[in-house]
């Protein structure tokens, strides 16, 4: 016979006693926001927690990556109810945000057909995901967190439902959500990258493990572009730029060409930048150039910028 394992379900609050001092610490740290990330195919990056929405304070404020549009998380370690629905919409018209997670113990169906109802709704840069969050063990190991979204926007509809309702997207905005999508898989299965879904927008962006610089990949007036861009805060980006262009012989020379180097003084963020011609609209031959160029390039920018960010960035 087959000596097989039990699986058992572990109370919530053995490992979280309090939502607020337990659970809301344990999932801003990097490790679990990324591991809830990858259940809904996002890249999330903590922004603040208990943030201000009038005299309330939502649990996270964290960043897509991916579109570098906010992103809310409330969590609740019991089942749903009318309270934390009023909270989330509240929460999410306070930051203007372009996606809304709602964690907790147990989905009601009221509640799941209330985000059902939303994500068919708004508009096609919202999205509700409703998340439910549970901990399993087998026989004797530890405890281990599982995040199931019961609830997700059905992003085939909202991809296909223009602002005039007409069920057309513009082909512009398709054209840039296959070539990322295509550059977003490639990166994955063969440099082991955790993106998983292409924005709807000419831009795409990914971590580069420190807050407030990440790495774009873009098609812009002046051509396609891969760069890394600073955007914490004016003083800082401008302080971490000017200690980066100090540097700048070293990293052209382990790059092997030269980059366009933008201040942006009269602007809060920062890039450093290489750029080639090219635009969506390019045939599919060239289009396949410039996906493996950005490929290379970011691999070259994590590659030399990565050591430097990490003795830099502060």
């Amino acid at each position: 016979m087959v000596d097989l394992a039990k699986i058992e379900r572990v109370d919530l609050r053995e490992i979280w006693p309090n939502e607020a001092a337990d659970f809301t610490p344990w999932l801003a740290t990097e490790e679990n926001l990324s591991q809830l990330g990858e259940a809904l195919g996002l890249e999330l990056e903590l922004q603040e927690q208990e943030a201000s929405v009038g005299a309330f304070s939502l649990d996270l404020l964290v960043r897509d990556i991916g579109n570098g549009r906010p992103v809310i998380i409330e969590n609740q370690l019991t089942a749903t109810d009318h309270t934390h629905l009023g909270q989330i919409l509240t929460y999410a018209a306070g930051h203007d945000v372009g996606t809304i997670v709602w964690i907790a113990k147990e989905f009601r169906d009221e509640h799941r057909a209330a985000l059902d109802y939303l994500n068919s709704r708004t508009a096609e840069d919202t999205d509700f995901f409703g998340v439910v969050v549970e901990v399993w063990k087998i026989d004797d190991s530890r405890p281990a967190p599982h995040f199931d979204p019961v609830v997700t926007p059905n992003e085939w509809r909202k991809d296909r439902v223009g602002k005039q309702g007409d069920g057309r997207t513009s082909e512009r905005n398709e054209k840039y959500r296959e070539f990322f999508q295509s550059l977003i898989d490639t990166s994955r299965e063969k440099h082991g990258f955790k993106d998983r879904t292409a924005p709807r927008g000419n831009w795409f962006d990914t971590s580069s493990g420190f807050a407030g610089v990440l790495y774009r990949l873009t098609f812009s007036s002046s051509g396609a572009r891969v760069e890394v861009y600073i955007d914490r805060g004016k003083e800082w980006n401008k302080r971490l730029f000017d200690k980066l262009e100090g540097r700048k012989e070293t990293i052209e020379s382990k790059l092997g060409e030269s980059l366009s180097w933008e201040r942006l003084d009269n602007r809060a963020a920062s890039r450093i930048a290489v750029y080639r011609p090219g635009t969506i609209g390019d045939d599919p031959e060239r289009l396949d150039e410039i996906r493996k160029w950005m490929i290379e390039r970011l691999l070259a920018f994590k590659g030399v910028f990565g050591p430097m960010l990490n003795e830099l960035a502060e």
